[in-house]
């Protein structure tokens, strides 16, 4: 509750007191004075209410937005590791295909010929 909702609400008492004890002396300028201040009340009140809400509001959106950015944060970082660990493990099992494309020269030739053989028989043009 802010300072606008407190003083809304005391204004409007004010007025109805005020509206209250003109009718009961009879006389119109009192009750008009008082309507007066029972809708100035009412209306700072709400004013109070809006701004109370609206406060909320933006203290929501900022820890929303302060959530986010850690979020997001956190998946770069888990993303990052995970890109590394891959990158590893392509760079350790190539590095094996290497070695063992080395010790078995005869077999990688033939396999190397036979691929290049028969992706040059698929991609040929046929008249």
């Amino acid at each position: 509750m802010n300072r606008d909702q407190i003083e809304g609400g005391l204004r409007n008492l004010k007025g109805r007191g005020r509206t209250a004890l003109g009718a009961v002396k009879g006389r119109a300028r009192p009750q008009v004075e008082g309507a007066y201040e029972q809708v100035a009340g009412v209306a700072q009140a709400a004013y109070g209410r809006t701004r109370d809400r609206a406060e909320h509001l933006y203290e929501d959106g900022y820890r929303l937005a302060d959530e986010a950015a850690s979020r997001g944060h956190r998946l770069h970082q888990e993303a990052r590791t995970r890109g590394r660990h891959l990158r590893d493990e392509a760079n350790r099992r190539g590095r094996e295909l290497a070695i063992r494309a080395d010790e078995n020269r005869g077999t990688t030739l033939a396999l190397v010929a036979a691929t290049a053989f028969g992706l040059g028989w698929l991609f040929s043009r046929r008249r």
